[in-house]
């Protein structure tokens, strides 16, 4: 197994219901560690060279508009297979397909109010830590 790391996001609806705590204690209980966190406001131009790889579809606006309405807990998780172990702690993307006990299942709202992003490959979590850390803001 591949001990690696991932790039989670808890999105704006999951800030402002004060969910920071539980879904990180989802993360740990998964097998987790948390070894980079901090609050942020993402700026639209952030917001927009984060999601660019959607910038041709339709929601793109209204991605972006959300995820600059309030602010973000951005983290750097670390475990063996992290990638994979944090896709399946976040569930599916819609909350009512979403596995039981997931982070989507028992916290988010809807499809685009889905609390959690999470990297889906090794050299996409390389690429977004880097825009959110520094290599000595990441303890392991």
């Amino acid at each position: 197994m591949a001990r690696e790391r991932t790039f989670s996001i808890l999105k704006p609806d999951a800030t402002e219901r004060n969910l920071t705590g539980a879904i990180n204690a989802m993360i740990e209980q998964a097998g987790l560690r948390i070894v980079a966190q901090k609050r942020v406001r993402i700026t639209k131009e952030q917001a927009e060279r984060f999601y660019a790889v959607h910038k041709e579809r339709p929601f793109f606006g209204e991605l972006v508009a959300f995820m600059i309405s309030g602010p973000v807990v951005v983290q750097v998780l670390e475990g063996e297979n992290a990638i994979s172990k944090y896709r399946e702690v976040m569930g599916a993307t819609d909350p009512a397909k979403a596995a039981a006990n997931t982070i989507r299942k028992v916290h988010a709202r809807s499809i685009g109010e889905n609390s959690v992003h999470g990297s889906d490959a090794p050299d996409t979590a390389e690429r977004e830590i880097a825009q959110f850390f520094s290599e000595n803001e990441i303890v392991g």
